[in-house]
């Protein structure tokens, strides 16, 4: 009866509305993320939708840190592409359904909480990489093919356009909020930016040119693979792989948005339902993935703090796929490119900049360092991991001396 009195007072401190705006938001631009993600690692843009949506509802369901959004990542396309390629997309079922179990295991044995020894000038330097990351991602945007089918960057009444598109929905990201909060700024520019793209027949680059997102609900498919030893000496190296990059970007995006909100998420719990929740898609026909940083930010600064948000998210964009792709695919990529630079800005730690002269050297050295390694590879597990490793070496030596 007290657990059920707890969550009854909890409920009324929910902004219902703000929620399910948000929520809104994030699955509009979950759908392009989505689909690149799909096509980076090889696959069809279905696979990174049905990933999305599963992945997504059963975090938010679930999981130890509501607000955050969880989809298909390019962190798993990395992984897997290769495996892809080699031996095709039921060895990466197989392999999704093998990391979900691992990242159960993790999430049974309480490793979640090793995550809260990552030091500050490690996460500083994984939260401004990432701001970089995202930022040079959008500049794909700018970029068409050619004659030769070669990707060029765009000239021109083109670029003029584009540019023009990007700078008003970044207008109204950072003016509407002075104006009023009744509605998440993110929905609004891509409202606007879409009306008047489709009022004024503008041009310019939309989602359906990336790909159709028309489809079907999920189906459930058991992975046609051989079981067998030779099979799982295929897929664990990639499943162990997928588990690890999943749950250290997971937890740090639990890290960061514990930061901002000022509120503490459970990393074991966390752990259990990305697992839970990779095993469900790997049967689903679904990649994989894990906590998507750039959208989480999205929910987190539209207001979202519960785990409404997620849920109407991942609804929203299944209802997309079925029965709204026609409608989607005209949203124009300017909106959701302003959008993510917004965002970019928004995540840099520019307090990080002011401190350079008030932190120790060795604490700035190890920031760059790991910023500069998220940028390098794109890895940001193995940027995070080193600056682990060598924050613990250097108090190992101060101390020793």
């Amino acid at each position: 009866m007290k657990n059920l009195l707890n969550l009854y007072d909890r409920s009324k401190h929910i902004n219902y509305w703000t929620e399910i705006l948000s929520g809104l938001t994030v699955s509009l631009a979950l759908v392009p993320e989505a689909i690149a993600f799909a096509l980076i690692a090889g696959l069809s843009p279905l696979t990174g939708l049905y990933a999305a949506f599963s992945i997504g509802l059963i975090t938010s369901l679930c999981g130890g840190r509501p607000g955050m959004i969880s989809g298909a990542t390019g962190a798993v396309a990395v992984v897997i592409v290769s495996l892809a390629q080699s031996h095709g997309v039921e060895y990466i079922f197989a392999t999704v359904v093998l990391a979900g179990m691992i990242q159960m295991l993790a999430g049974a044995l309480k490793l979640g909480k090793f995550i809260r020894l990552v030091p500050h000038s490690v996460m500083f330097g994984f939260v401004n990489g990432l701001a970089i990351v995202i930022f040079l991602t959008q500049l794909a945007s700018f970029k068409v093919a050619g004659e030769n089918g070669e990707l060029g960057w765009m000239i021109g009444d083109q670029l003029n356009v584009m540019l023009g598109l990007v700078f008003l929905t970044m207008l109204i990201i950072w003016g509407l909020p002075k104006l009023t909060t009744a509605v998440p700024a993110s929905l609004a520019a891509i409202l606007v930016v879409s009306a008047v793209v489709l009022g004024l027949d503008i041009d310019t680059r939309n989602v359906g040119d990336i790909s159709s997102i028309k489809g079907g609900f999920p189906p459930f498919h058991i992975p046609e693979v051989p079981f067998t030893l030779e099979t799982l000496s295929i897929i664990f190296p990639y499943a162990f792989i997928v588990a690890g990059v999943g749950l250290i970007e997971s937890l740090l995006t639990l890290n960061l948005i514990d930061e901002i909100t000022e509120t503490r998420g459970k990393s074991n719990k966390e752990a259990m339902a990305q697992g839970l929740a990779n095993v469900v898609t790997g049967f689903c026909s679904g990649m994989g993935g894990c906590a998507m940083i750039g959208q989480s930010l999205i929910n987190i600064s539209s207001g979202a703090r519960a785990r409404l948000s997620g849920i109407v998210a991942s609804v929203m964009l299944l209802v997309f796929i079925m029965y709204g792709a026609e409608y989607i695919e005209k949203m124009p990529i300017a909106a959701l490119t302003g959008l993510m630079i917004m965002v970019a800005i928004g995540t840099f730690e520019w307090a990080s900049i002011r401190a350079i002269g008030r932190m120790p050297t060795r604490d700035n050295l190890v920031g760059f360092l790991v910023a500069g390694i998220t940028v390098l590879l794109h890895n940001l597990a193995l940027a995070v991991l080193i600056g682990v490793i060598i924050s613990a070496l250097v108090f190992a030596w101060e101390n020793a001396k």
